[in-house]
């Protein structure tokens, strides 16, 4: 078993990032007699998951849902990041065609349906995007389909 400071040491992060995984339920904890929090070693390759989401861009929740999806708590062994990094690898490049999406628009409407602009007009008659629901509809991959 492995003091929270020897966890923090090993991953490179904070005893207070590795105490808030903890408390966030995304590490399996153990208290000693004295109460001191304790990890099994394994916990170093989970913290490790939790970082590399993380910079992937993905939130705690996501993460969580991730290691919840392994069975009894476990760390994920190489099988496991594999099925795990397929579907990290889907996510990535609808993001990155959406970005590309952004991108291409960037001079010219995003699609967010605000009608503020006159050029709007063109793009979104009567605010029609309106009807796939809020936020920028043609970057989240609705169609423009002009009246024939």
């Amino acid at each position: 078993m492995l003091s929270i400071g020897d966890v923090a040491k090993r991953t490179g992060t904070s005893v207070s990032a590795v105490r808030f995984y903890s408390d966030q339920g995304l590490l399996p904890v153990v208290r000693s007699n004295s109460g001191h929090r304790v990890f099994a070693r394994a916990v170093i390759r989970r913290v490790s998951f939790i970082l590399i989401a993380q910079n992937l861009g993905y939130s705690l929740k996501e993460v969580r849902d991730a290691l919840n999806s392994l069975p009894d708590q476990r760390t994920p062994t190489k099988s496991d990041w594999t099925q795990l990094s397929l579907k990290f690898s889907r996510e990535i490049e609808q993001r990155i065609e959406r970005l590309k999406t952004l991108q291409s628009k960037l001079d010219g409407c995003i699609g967010c349906g605000c009608l503020s602009l006159e050029s709007c007009r063109l793009y979104n008659p009567d605010d029609s995007a309106a009807e796939f629901g809020m936020g920028p509809r043609y970057l989240l991959g609705d169609r423009y389909a002009p009246d024939t």
